[in-house]
């Protein structure tokens, strides 16, 4: 990395908020009141450490995954080595222009057309108006919105939006390009596109940065990665050693979620305990109980959402019971079962998260239980390894022949 030039460097990087805890009024009298009995009542304000002094070096033409589990700081990263915010401590040192996709809603000014965004973003990457004409077949072609070019962005779909977003960061002539999950809203098959072009900018030694739940795209696409834990930078290096290092943390962090108090959420309902049998055939139902607490202050009704995820975290399958009507009754304990038909999962271990929600989180249990699915396969025939190899799941499929 020494004899290469560096397109990112993060000196004793750091990003702390202050959250401030008001009070909870909402109106303009109750809040009047509130500080004629209290005048000199002063705010209480708590520090969150978002990122804990990050020290690393992005050499040019990199394409680096930044994983991590939810709340890690990914997207914090991703927002100071993109300068939409800056760093509390330390130094950040960027070797040309940046080009981003971090969130949907961001970089386009939705009074104004796609045409007319795609020469204004053009314009604040400090592009001459001939640079962006030179490239704006190019952007419509890819981004497959040429009938709506002159239709006010506000009325764009999530996916029409992000399509054209990523065609403009993608296509205009930026040394570094950053994006976040937002690909996700994309269909299969400008996701398959995009990834195609984030592989040809690094290729023509473009630095892409990208930050994805799903570890299959980042092996797929990145050639190093960065392991982000609690806002602390916990590995740097080749993607498939930082991805061993990622795997290898799921079983610590699932012990220390069992205490209750160290997950997230408010704390108003907790599950109590997620039990499921310790291993299942592929085509077996997959029952997984759920005990909650009860709490008498809790009067709204809550709903439960278990997700099972794969070896590389990945969320495969969410069961949220808000699908079947199921909200329940925070006052009393509950005890829910949880029968998953249908999911022929691949031999393998398995882990269940379980989300105990209202209007928020009121509990988080990441790694809450795990199962291990056998390696027989429900299949008549033994067939070569090329012959299931594909896909994210097993399926029960039949083939008739007329």
């Amino acid at each position: 990395m020494a004899n290469r030039v560096s397109a990112i460097t993060a000196h004793d990087v750091s990003k702390t908020y202050r959250i401030s805890h008001r009070s909870s009024s909402n109106r303009v009298s109750e809040a009047v009141v509130e500080f004629a009995k209290n005048p000199f009542r002063r705010h209480e304000v708590e520090s969150f450490d978002a990122l804990h002094a990050l020290d690393f070096e992005i050499p040019q033409g990199e394409a680096v995954g930044i994983i991590g589990r939810n709340g890690a700081g990914k997207s914090t990263l991703l927002k100071l080595l993109t300068r939409i915010t800056a760093p509390t401590t330390g130094r950040i040192e960027l070797n040309g222009r940046v080009g981003s996709l971090l969130e949907v809603g961001t970089g386009f000014h939705p009074e104004l057309t796609g045409r007319e965004n795609i020469f204004l973003n053009g314009t604040l990457l400090g592009m001459r108006r001939r640079e962006i004409v030179r490239r704006f077949e190019e952007i419509v072609d890819f981004s497959g919105v040429e009938k709506f070019l002159d239709t006010p962005v506000k009325r764009y779909s999530s996916g029409m939006y992000v399509r054209l977003a990523f065609a403009v960061a993608a296509h205009l002539d930026t040394e570094i390009l950053a994006i976040d999950e937002v690909l996700a809203v994309g269909d299969a098959e400008f996701q398959r596109k995009s990834l195609a072009k984030m592989r040809d900018a690094a290729a023509d030694g473009r630095t892409v940065l990208y930050v994805s739940h799903q570890m299959q795209t980042v092996l797929t696409l990145c050639t190093s990665a960065l392991f982000l834990q609690t806002g602390r930078l916990v590995a740097h290096g080749p993607v498939d050693e930082v991805m061993g290092r990622y795997r290898a943390s799921f079983e610590d962090y699932a012990a220390a979620q069992v205490e209750a108090s160290r997950r997230p959420g408010t704390g108003e309902l907790r599950a109590a305990s997620v039990t499921t049998d310790a291993t299942f055939h592929v085509a077996d139902t997959k029952v997984i109980e759920i005990e909650v607490e009860g709490n008498a202050d809790v009067t709204l009704p809550y709903f439960v959402s278990a997700h099972v995820n794969d070896a590389n975290g990945v969320v495969l399958a969410q069961c949220d019971s808000r699908v079947h009507g199921v909200w329940l009754d925070g006052s009393a304990p509950r005890r829910l079962t949880l029968t998953i038909d249908g999911l022929w999962l691949r031999p393998g271990r398995y882990s269940v998260d379980v989300f105990v929600c209202r209007q928020g989180i009121l509990d988080a249990w990441e790694g809450a239980a795990s199962f291990e699915i056998l390696p027989d396969l429900p299949y008549p025939e033994i067939a070569d390894g090329e012959a299931i190899a594909g896909g994210v799941v097993l399926t029960d499929f039949a083939y008739t022949v007329a």
